[in-house]
């Protein structure tokens, strides 16, 4: 499948130049709004990569890619599921979307350090994670030296991602004290569960990172409450794709009829930056692929927990709490160290 040509390094506001070096409080971030090469995970990676160049090549500091960028979101995808029934073309295709998932580590996660490092920017991005044979949707960290920082797997799939999708725990549910700020991330609906945002809270964080496949309306108002209450940025990547993104029937099928044209569009995309005031600096974009920059001014956090800080001023742990287990909680553990396994 032949890449999509990048556009214009900014999408939507245009923001002002600034020198880097002189205002340390001041970051610039991109947010990516692109699709996957469906079951190319090679291709994928070569398309990161330029996208990655082009944030880079306008001075950004943080590059935030969608949900599933690496290993794809199968959207419209049944895999032959129904109560008490699975179909043999179904478990074919979880086969094919299991080949298109990353090991972490792994060599696709050396080569996404090395992409941050030769860049150097702190890069979060979307990734279906292959740990044996189950998968889970997560999110990466690189920092600009090209380290590989940890990772976040999404504690709840939404619906019949149920189905293709492992759960994760409390041991991956970082903020990452870098010089550019406090990062974290929550992926797609996980974003509406306030407990899950209020440890993000608890922890510090300062750039929200919120990569998603809801491309609604609805999904802005989410976003714009998360920069209010956590007095936070809010950075927020969503795929663009049209029909033509995804193999052509009979390879992919959305759903049992696919008689989509080409050009239809299947994510809209939406991809939006939001300060903690609740200005948006940039997008929401439905145009198409496309990088969306702004420049992050750090002190706007100190004026916004002025009003409101949710684990601070204006919590009352006497009466309100939350205690996270932020253990590992793994299926199978052995008395004996010497045959000890981490499933």
């Amino acid at each position: 499948m032949a890449l999509v040509p990048t556009p214009s390094p900014i999408a939507g506001p245009v923001v002002a130049e600034v020198d880097m070096g002189s205002d340390s409080n001041t970051v610039r971030a991109t947010v990516v709004q692109a699709s996957t090469v469906f079951y190319d995970t090679p291709a994928t990676l070569e398309k990161a990569e330029k996208f990655i160049a082009d944030a880079a090549a306008y001075g950004s500091q943080l590059v935030v890619f969608p949900e599933a960028f690496i290993g794809g979101y199968p959207r419209g995808s049944t895999f032959g599921v129904m109560i008490g029934n699975r179909s043999d073309r179904g478990r074919e295709d979880f086969q094919k979307y299991h080949a298109s998932a990353i090991d972490v580590p792994g060599p696709k996660v050396d080569r996404l350090a090395a992409m941050a490092g030769k860049y150097k920017v702190y890069l979060v991005m979307g990734v279906i994670e292959r740990a044996g044979y189950t998968l889970y949707c997560i999110v990466l960290f690189f920092d600009y030296q090209g380290r590989y920082l940890g990772k976040h797997r999404k504690l709840m799939p939404t619906a019949l991602e149920r189905v293709i999708w492992g759960f994760g725990d409390g041991s991956t549910i970082p903020v990452y004290d870098t010089p550019i700020g406090k990062i974290g991330a929550l992926i797609c609906w996980e974003n509406r569960m306030p407990l899950l945002r209020t440890a993000l809270y608890g922890k510090g964080i300062e750039i929200y990172c919120a990569p998603t496949a809801d491309s609604r309306d609805v999904w802005q108002a989410s976003m714009t409450h998360i920069a209010l209450e956590g007095g936070c940025f809010v950075l927020s990547a969503n795929q663009f794709c049209r029909r033509k993104d995804y193999p052509p029937p009979p390879d992919y099928l959305f759903g049992v009829d696919d008689d989509l044209a080409p050009d239809a569009v299947v994510c809209a995309g939406g991809s939006v930056i939001i300060s903690p005031s609740g200005a948006i600096l940039a997008g929401p974009n439905y145009d198409g692929e496309a990088l969306l920059s702004a420049d992050l001014d750090l002190g706007e956090i100190v004026k916004a927990k002025f009003d409101f800080d949710v684990v601070g001023h204006y919590s009352r742990p006497e009466i309100l709490s939350l205690s996270v287990k932020d253990h590992p909680l793994n299926p199978v553990t052995f008395s004996s160290e010497t045959n000890k396994a981490v499933l």
